[in-house]
């Protein structure tokens, strides 16, 4: 992102560049600046249309201010937001998620609380119901389910296949950044391989991506960046709501997850619901087989 001066941040440079921008793009910076809160919540298309302009207006816009990608510009207006008046030498420090040092446990609660729920809200918005029931379709006919991903985003990995698998599934996943891309090797057509990847530009994930889909597997990319590497070479993309206050060092966070595990969770019901006979036969079988016997003789759970 581009760099901030000693005593600014974004939302100031975005305002004193406004007024040498070009029309379309000063459109863009008004609805940023009327209303930072709100504005660091949608998402590039929904921004757009606040300003009445083209989701590529809003690209030249993040070019103009020098800015990795729109995940960047929610970062920066973020930290803006949360940013508190200080001297030099007692400026908070950022650690974690919008949570500031000096913050009290009340609002540390608050705000990760906070960031945890608009987490949801966003992915729920951001949800195709058509690139769910496609998926679903293609899983249901998949010989194999392929996962790539790493980090915490592995946990998410973690959780579809239990879900699938319970299903009666078979899916694939090496925690190993090699083997799973030997495994994305094996993929071949009528396979289907899921890559999880907030950012989208995990160079491991993007590379499992495209060897699975050199070799014929149908790819389905979950994350949080349209315009991510990860997007461009994968066949579908379900795409969630990532950090918006966060950094690079801080980004392994449990907020930008929710919107994995909230996709991947409606995914499975999407494909639950429209195989349900077979999928209910599995989950019989599955409890009686795995789970059952390890409750207590008086369980009811």
């Amino acid at each position: 992102m581009a760099d901030q001066d000693e005593g600014g941040n974004l939302l100031h440079q975005i305002s004193r560049r406004a007024s040498s921008l070009s029309p379309a793009l000063r459109g863009v910076a008004d609805v940023i600046l009327a209303n930072p809160e709100d504005a660091q919540s949608l998402s590039i298309t929904e921004l757009a249309s606040r300003a009445g302009v083209a989701d590529s207006t809003v690209s030249r816009f993040l070019r103009e201010l020098d800015l990795d990608g729109y995940n960047q510009l929610r970062l920066g207006i973020a930290q803006a937001i949360y940013s508190r008046p200080a001297a030099a030498d007692q400026r908070a420090t950022w650690v974690y998620e919008g949570v500031l040092r000096g913050d009290s446990r009340e609002q540390i609660l608050e705000k990760v609380l906070h960031g945890s729920v608009e987490a949801l809200h966003r992915t729920a918005e951001r949800l195709d119901p058509a690139v769910l029931d496609d998926a679903a379709e293609r899983i249901h006919a998949a010989s194999c389910i392929y996962f790539a991903a790493m980090g915490s985003s592995a946990t998410s990995a973690e959780n579809a296949i239990m879900r699938f698998v319970r299903a009666g599934k078979r899916c694939l996943f090496f925690r190993d950044q090699s083997i799973q891309s030997m495994g994305s090797a094996t993929a071949g057509e009528g396979d289907v391989l899921i890559a999880i990847s907030d950012s989208g530009d995990s160079t491991p994930i993007v590379s499992s991506a495209q060897i699975a889909k050199f070799h014929g597997a149908f790819v389905l990319g979950v994350t949080s960046n349209i315009d991510s590497a990860l997007a461009a070479v994968v066949d579908s993309v379900v795409l969630t709501a990532g950090t918006v206050a966060s950094s690079d060092v801080y980004g392994e966070s449990v907020t930008g997850k929710w919107g994995q595990l909230l996709a991947i969770d409606a995914l499975y019901a999407t494909y639950a619901a429209r195989y349900y006979e077979e999928t209910a036969d599995y989950l019989q079988a599955s409890y009686l087989a795995a789970i059952k016997p390890t409750r207590g003789t008086g369980s009811t759970h």
